[in-house]
């Protein structure tokens, strides 16, 4: 059994973060001691190391929790977990598609200048000032937010 600090330096996990799990309920609550200081065990650190990777790999939480579902019930297909994770990966590849949408947007306006005139000349100003003058989307518009 350690404390969270030890935890948190074990799985290289913010004690913030670990404290955010278990208040959503990604991790069980730990045993408390006497003076009521958390301790986690192996169960724990094994659980932290399955949402550290899934979070790594871009998965929501409310995903991770139905994943962590899904793992605790280990004798149930595996066919919900494959439907998260092509789901995500439909995501992952729009995001993919926009960032290259915005690389080509970002070239064409970088290239459009080369320094050496005054900002109120200056078409990168006056491209990012204009969502007109944007070629890669309708509206001129890139929205990496979803």
């Amino acid at each position: 059994m350690m404390p969270i600090g030890q935890l948190a330096k074990h799985t290289a996990v913010k004690v913030e973060t670990i404290r955010y799990y278990e208040q959503v309920g990604l991790l069980p609550p730990p045993e408390r001691t006497e003076g009521n200081q958390r301790r986690y065990g192996r169960r724990h650190v094994e659980r932290l190391a399955f949402i550290r990777h899934a979070r790594d790999l871009g998965f929501a939480v409310e995903s991770i929790r139905a994943l962590l579902t899904l793992s605790d019930n280990p004798a149930t297909p595996c066919d919900d977990a494959h439907v998260i994770a092509t789901a995500h990966l439909a995501e992952v590849r729009h995001k993919i598609a926009r960032l290259r949408s915005l690389e080509q947007e970002l070239e064409r306006i970088a290239a459009t200048c080369s320094g050496g005139v005054e900002v109120c000349d200056c078409a990168i100003i006056e491209a990012l000032a204009d969502h007109s003058q944007c070629r890669h989307h309708e509206d001129g518009r890139v929205d990496l937010r979803s």
